[in-house]
């Protein structure tokens, strides 16, 4: 029987106001991994069209999709941790930025939709407006059990998402971020 490789990559998904780059620069911040804001790679045109209130289509995406899979590819290939943020609402986005490769693990932000038209309400976005929540979450499809990875409830503290992510990802980790978070409260407490 053939093992799994620990995973090298964590692709942070999930819609719009789910906290993707927060919680990814929080996971490589912990790991002493590489951290790419998925966003930064999307094309002009389609920062347009969403600046323009009109949800991306597959065609929109291709490009995007196909730059963030060459960076994980890079990552796996130099054995290299990384953690990167994309939507990656659809099952054959996913099976894009996998590319076959083990050592890639989705960590899916999930949150009910009140909770998450609340964030996305509150926060400023460069391009991605409120009104386009509704059609990525159309478009989302739940890890299926058979994809390597995991869904985490956004209705905790950022802490409390990272350290489940971790606990995936590198129990050892997890161990010594909810330890640091103890101390960090005992320390408020006095």
């Amino acid at each position: 029987m053939a093992t799994v490789p620990e995973p090298l990559v964590a692709v942070v998904m999930g819609v719009s106001g789910c906290g993707k780059s927060t919680i990814g620069a929080r996971l490589a911040q912990s790991l002493g991994w590489d951290f790419l804001d998925g966003d930064s790679l999307h094309t002009p045109a389609a920062i347009a069209k969403m600046r323009a209130g009109q949800p991306l289509d597959d065609a929109d995406r291709a490009p995007w999709l196909e730059a963030i899979a060459a960076w994980i590819a890079e990552h796996v290939r130099d054995r290299r941790g990384g953690v990167v943020t994309c939507s990656a609402l659809k099952r054959r986005y996913r099976e894009t930025l996998r590319g076959g490769r083990d050592e890639v693990l989705f960590v899916h932000l999930h949150g009910s939709r009140q909770l998450l038209e609340q964030r996305v309400r509150l926060r400023r976005h460069e391009y991605m407006p409120a009104s386009l929540l509704d059609s990525q979450l159309a478009d989302l499809e739940p890890l299926d059990a058979d994809e390597r990875g995991v869904t985490i409830d956004i209705a905790q503290s950022p802490a409390a998402v990272t350290a489940d992510a971790l606990r995936v990802l590198r129990p050892e980790a997890a161990s010594e971020l909810a330890e640091d978070a103890k101390i960090g409260e005992a320390r408020r407490g006095e």
